[in-house]
């Protein structure tokens, strides 16, 4: 085999090609000077990665046209399926535009379903129109209320976010005082949006005083209104009483989207997003289905098509289809499967292989009692302490509310009054995979038996 020289090497250092295998070339190089260094005859090998055409190049995919379109801070520019609650957001905002304050306003509904983007599209057409006509002077606040957890926490960052200092360290009152003072400065109408608005618990103190700072006397030259967005129905049940008649002036409730509004969204998105004729109609339409049996969220079934594309680019294929987002809607279930387990405490792991337990066994769904039996044996397999059995059912509650379990109440008659039952709300093959994965589910055998309990049941 002849040598090849390589640019600026010396023709001391000669080397030879030994074979090619999957674009990845391997050499022999030989060098006098090298000898007794690194091996017999001064042989070392390189590896040298080759390019070719064969492989995956970066720029246009054939699949997407602008995937912008399928990320979360996509703003779409209509909402037919929400024409019932964008009529009551505009009408919430409406005494604005006519120079006296607008309602207070919350809108509650799960993940997804358009919450944000409504209330933004409302928003923004009041702006444009205060700035075309200029009959008003007005002005919307945007805050995540993501990781506050307290009216302080919150009034500080309005502070920060208006004046650029951060007041932490002051007293609340002081905070609340810096707030109205940096409202006031602007003046005119003003629109404070508390997206999240759930995360800050039963701290209540901000929402009842910032509706209320003008009757007051807090502020004179602002016109303030508070629109709170919530993703836990709950919510405003735990709020006193006096907040709610302040802050709850308008109710928008946000229902799912049903698998028909789903496919509406997608193929409009599908336009934007994907090179024409790429995806199907059954793909889109699955796509849909996914998504509305399990939250409704448009959220999900956004991401869901954009997994699918993905993977329909991955394996080169030149259109998405029906496979694709099966194989999607796996990977993403998993994924959330694994995330879930991962940030849920170990009590809740232990609580949750319990359900999975009786789940691969046929025995779902199982009332409090029969799931703490499971829990106590598995605690004493895995040397956990085990909690009392209302602390199981608390941990219960909270694994149905991150979508872990589902939870149904019954009632057991005239005088037996209702009691809950649960099953598992993920799938169980994967359940049993992502805790089987967990070292101490493995070292007691916990992990064996999730198995055994499983191919039991498909028999």
């Amino acid at each position: 085999m002849a040598p090849v020289f390589p640019e600026n090497t010396r023709r001391e250092s000669l080397i030879y090609p030994e074979r090619s295998k999957n674009h990845l070339l391997i050499y022999s190089l030989l060098s006098p000077r090298l000898s007794g260094k690194c091996g017999w005859g001064g042989f070392i090998t390189l590896a040298v990665y080759c390019f070719g055409d064969s492989m995956q190049s970066f720029g246009d995919s054939g699949i997407f046209a602008n995937e912008d379109a399928l990320r979360e801070d996509w703003t779409p520019t209509e909402l037919p399926e929400r024409d019932d609650e964008l009529e009551a957001i505009h009408n919430a905002l409406a005494p604005a535009s006519r120079g006296t304050t607008a309602h207070n306003l919350f809108l509650y509904g799960k993940t997804g379903q358009g919450k944000t983007v409504a209330v933004k599209h409302k928003t923004t057409q009041l702006e444009e129109w205060a700035t075309d006509t200029g009959e008003i002077d007005l002005e919307v606040i945007w805050l995540s209320c993501n990781n506050i957890t307290s009216s302080y926490g919150c009034a500080t960052k309005l502070v920060e976010k208006l004046s650029g200092k951060n007041p932490n360290g002051h007293d609340q009152q002081t905070v609340f005082d810096k707030l109205y003072a940096e409202l006031d400065s602007i003046g005119g109408s003003i629109i404070i949006v508390l997206d999240e608005i759930d995360n800050l618990g039963q701290s209540d103190d901000l929402l009842y005083a910032l509706p209320r700072a003008r009757s007051t006397e807090k502020l004179t030259d602002a016109r303030v209104s508070v629109i709170g967005i919530s993703n836990d129905f709950n919510y405003v049940s735990n709020l006193s009483p006096k907040v709610k008649g302040t802050l709850c002036e308008k109710e928008v409730e946000f229902t799912p989207y049903n698998a028909t509004q789903l496919r509406s969204i997608l193929g409009r998105r599908v336009e934007i997003a994907f090179q024409d004729g790429v995806v199907t109609e059954a793909a889109i339409a699955l796509a849909a289905a996914y998504a509305a049996q399990e939250k409704g969220s448009a959220r999900q079934a956004i991401r869901l098509l954009y997994e699918a594309g993905e993977t329909a680019l991955t394996e080169g294929d030149d259109e998405v289809t029906e496979t694709h987002v099966e194989s999607a809607h796996s990977t993403l279930e998993r994924e959330r499967i694994v995330e879930g387990i991962r940030n849920v405490t170990p009590q809740d792991q232990v609580v949750l292989a319990a359900v999975t337990l009786l789940e691969a066994k046929g025995e779902t769904p199982s009332r409090t009692k029969h799931i703490y039996e499971q829990y106590t044996g598995l605690c004493s397999q895995i040397d956990l302490n085990p909690l009392q059995q209302r602390s199981v059912r608390n941990h219960l509650q909270d694994l149905a509310m991150q979508g872990f379990v589902e939870s149904e109440r019954r009632q057991s008659g005239l005088q037996g009054g209702d009691y809950y039952v649960f099953r598992l709300n993920t799938t169980l093959e994967m359940t049993i995979d992502v805790l089987s994965e967990d070292s101490r589910f493995q070292e007691v055998g916990i992990a064996d038996q999730l198995s055994r309990a499983s191919k039991n049941q498909s028999r």
